[in-house]
């Protein structure tokens, strides 16, 4: 397995080399003209669904580079691509990268577009390394753990929108045809004033590898990421963000402030690492208008998946359908979000029309952020604190050895850094 020990130091330093040159991209693409080269970065399920969404979205995008930490995880996602794309997946072994710093290799391949799909505790270095390349992006939700790398997400998306770049985040709500069409008359005041949205993630668990004797702590860590807050940002954070970025997205702005608890009761096991099992919040906007959020993976419990909005006027499910005095409900064509997130990221680039998802998907991931700090320290959590926040949950060395896992947080003992 090629890895490479890096200090946080070490990567921060080489995801940012290349800022200094301020790199303009040198490409302009037509319309339907012009391969496309994609980098992978992640290369578990997700990834490799990302990339077959992406060959759906457009005809002119090839399979350029790959990325992993683990050699094993980018064989078999290559082996599998190339089974079912072969003329497409263009990755001989000298662009096929594993370890800690396959990210940046990748990124130096010669790609045009990158898909950032490794755990989300990577994502903020990922995306300020190919921002700072000049590279357009693709990069799956949630996209930090934490306040310090929500403020580099922040300042990498700024740096991206001055470059003319276009990152588009797999919040693929955003660009389903009956949400847009509903949330756009929602904006219109179809509903009225918003006075309470409605936000829930609530099913069983999710898929757990045991941990083998070979395995180090970091790997073991790194092979279960779910399950650990650096990696994740818990699953009110990994998972739960679509709900909550619906909710956003309603209202127009984020919440100022969260409320509410959690906790672990079923998944108690350290197989499960130190994360909690269930999560209800309630965040508050300016003006005092409500989100009330309660997500949930516990095996046995009553399943439930959607957001509702409550207006003055009437509701909706915010996916098709509005209720009262401008009743409506959406017929229209539904294409499969997962690949049209990708073709109007591709879109945008060959129309030399920037997009620009990096903030709004930030600011629901900080609204997930605040809402864990809620729960895990008791305490109600401003936006400010939480942005503000210290706590940086990376690792002070990434390396294959030793990694202590914290203590299952504790409300009223856990505090705010």
């Amino acid at each position: 397995m090629a890895t490479e020990d890096l200090t946080r130091r070490d990567f921060l330093v080489k995801s940012s080399a290349a800022t200094a040159a301020f790199m303009i991209p040198s490409f302009v693409f037509s319309q339907g003209s012009a391969v496309l080269k994609v980098g992978l970065i992640g290369c578990g399920g997700r990834g490799t669904g990302a990339v077959e969404d992406c060959f759906k979205a457009d005809p002119g995008v090839v399979l350029w580079a790959m990325g992993d930490v683990f050699k094993d995880r980018l064989d078999g996602s290559r082996r599998h691509l190339s089974e079912a794309h072969k003329a497409r997946v263009q990755v001989p072994n000298e662009r096929a990268f594993a370890g800690f710093d396959a990210y940046q290799k990748v990124i130096d391949s010669g790609v045009d577009i990158v898909i950032l799909t490794a755990p989300p505790g990577f994502r903020p270095e990922h995306f300020r390394a190919a921002v700072a390349a000049g590279k357009h992006v693709f990069m799956e939700k949630p996209v930090a753990v934490d306040g310090p790398g929500i403020r580099t997400v922040f300042e990498a998306s700024d740096l991206a929108k001055s470059k003319g770049l276009s990152v588009v985040a797999g919040t693929q709500r955003r660009h389903d045809f009956g949400y847009r069409e509903v949330m756009k008359r929602i904006h219109d005041g179809a509903i009225g004033d918003i006075t309470t949205t409605y936000a829930y993630w609530c099913q069983g668990g999710l898929w757990m590898h045991p941990r083998q004797d070979s395995w180090s702590d970091m790997e073991w860590q790194l092979r279960n990421w779910l399950y650990f807050t650096w990696l994740s940002g818990d699953h009110i954070v990994e998972q739960h963000v679509h709900n909550i970025d619906v909710c956003n997205w309603a209202m127009g702005k984020h919440p100022i402030k969260a409320y509410g608890s959690g906790g672990r009761q079923a998944r108690t096991d350290p197989a499960y690492g130190h994360i909690y099992d269930h999560f209800n919040i309630e965040f508050e906007y300016e003006g005092g208008a409500k989100m009330l959020s309660a997500c949930r993976q516990i095996d046995g419990t009553a399943a439930r998946v959607h957001e509702q909005i409550v207006g003055t006027k009437g509701t909706s499910n915010a996916s098709g359908n509005i209720r009262g005095e401008n009743s409506f409900r959406y017929d229209g064509p539904r294409t499969n979000p997962y690949e049209q997130e990708h073709r109007h990221l591709i879109e945008a680039i060959r129309s030399g029309k920037p997009i620009n998802e990096g903030r709004q998907v930030a600011e629901s991931t900080l609204t997930a952020i605040m809402g864990r700090m809620a729960a895990y320290t008791g305490q109600e959590i401003t936006w400010e604190q939480a942005l503000n926040s210290k706590e940086d949950l990376t690792p002070s060395r990434l390396e294959m050895g030793n990694l202590p896992i914290p203590a299952v947080a504790v409300p009223g003992k856990t505090r705010l850094v």
